[in-house]
């Protein structure tokens, strides 16, 4: 995927599963939600990997260990292992390896997952900022984290320790809905100490990095369901990208995406691995896909025609991001976006 401006989204005559070697997976709101997996996830995957293409789970979530998210895909139907899973925590303690010496202290604000990707490293995870920290680390710590780790973490970064993000995510799913992210918690410390921590998760290189390192993948396709994240580390990885409506990502939010967040492709669920991508094709003044016809009018988005819901929403994208151009559309998509039930 080239940095260009993205005008529609794009087609594919081969099944995604076949023109990709390596899928690169988001988990919360593409694999599973609140623990459990999504509707189809199961069966596409197996069907995917027994087409040849390598699964790997790309995560932001810095709370549990590469061990512990294989153990919970193997657990839904997913047969997974730990070489098969990548973290936020990893990216950020290689981030944090390249800039500090072998066998320094790093003082933890968050969960098991960044100790043991610290301890990769060979480095010594800590406590408290009387620990001497060369460096704070702070990830994704669960609902329970006490609220005195974020002041732990404000007086080393007070006292000119530096300090990482595994990612900045300000929101994250769950069972019971969309719930406080690591990015939330970070604000805390920033408030706190006016400081910039360098972050190393999705959509930042780091995140990309340590993927394709750990991956070794030639063609990879980025699977997710978030915009600013899964879809954005794409598009500045430079890699194709399949966005899917089972998480976070709205018909609103995806019409009003300025280019950096634009899918190559989009789809329900993850069916969309195992089947090739309609074409959008540009028919007079506006776009057509499959039974649906879209424009852009003076203030407001025009569909016309019938069909499979998805293959309008394609449509749509296509007049909304051509009238945007290098901008994010602004043009109103709701009687568009009612009709086709989205």
């Amino acid at each position: 995927m080239s940095r260009s401006v993205r005008t529609k989204p794009e087609g594919s005559g081969q099944a995604l599963s076949e023109a990709y070697d390596t899928a690169l997976l988001d988990l919360d709101g593409v694999v599973y939600a609140g623990g459990n997996a999504i509707e189809y996830a199961v069966d596409s995957l197996a069907s995917a990997r027994a087409g040849g293409m390598r699964l790997a789970y790309v995560t932001n979530n810095a709370l549990r260990t590469p061990d512990a998210v294989a153990g919970h895909l193997s657990e839904l139907g997913i047969p997974t292992g730990a070489q098969d899973v990548i973290t936020s925590a990893q990216a950020v303690a290689r981030l944090i390896g390249e800039q500090v010496p072998g066998g320094s202290r790093v003082l933890v604000i968050g969960g098991e997952g960044l100790r043991v990707a610290l301890r990769e490293r060979g480095l010594v995870p800590v406590e408290s900022a009387d620990d001497d920290p060369a460096a704070v680390v702070q990830g994704f710590g669960g609902p329970d984290l006490p609220w005195g780790r974020f002041a732990e973490a404000s007086y080393a970064v007070a006292r000119g320790v530096p300090w990482f993000a595994s990612n900045t995510d300000l929101t994250i799913p769950s069972g019971r809905g969309i719930a406080p992210g690591n990015g939330a918690a970070v604000e805390v410390v920033r408030i706190a100490t006016g400081a910039e921590p360098q972050v190393a998760g999705k959509p930042l290189p780091p995140m990309h990095r340590e993927t394709i390192l750990r991956t070794g993948a030639e063609r990879p396709l980025v699977v997710g369901d978030r915009l600013d994240t899964d879809i954005e580390g794409a598009f500045n990885g430079e890699v194709d990208s399949l966005l899917v409506l089972t998480g976070v990502t709205d018909g609103p939010q995806l019409l009003a995406a300025p280019p950096q967040h634009r899918p190559t492709f989009v789809d329900a669920d993850l069916r969309g691995l195992l089947a090739g991508q309609p074409e959008v094709a540009a028919e007079g003044d506006g776009f057509r896909c499959g039974g649906w016809t879209a424009t852009a009018g003076a203030e407001r988005l025009e569909l016309s025609g019938e069909g499979e819901a998805l293959d309008g929403l394609r449509a749509l994208c296509a007049a909304a991001w051509t009238a945007a151009g290098d901008g994010a559309c602004e043009l109103d998509g709701g009687k568009a976006l009612a009709r086709l039930g989205l």
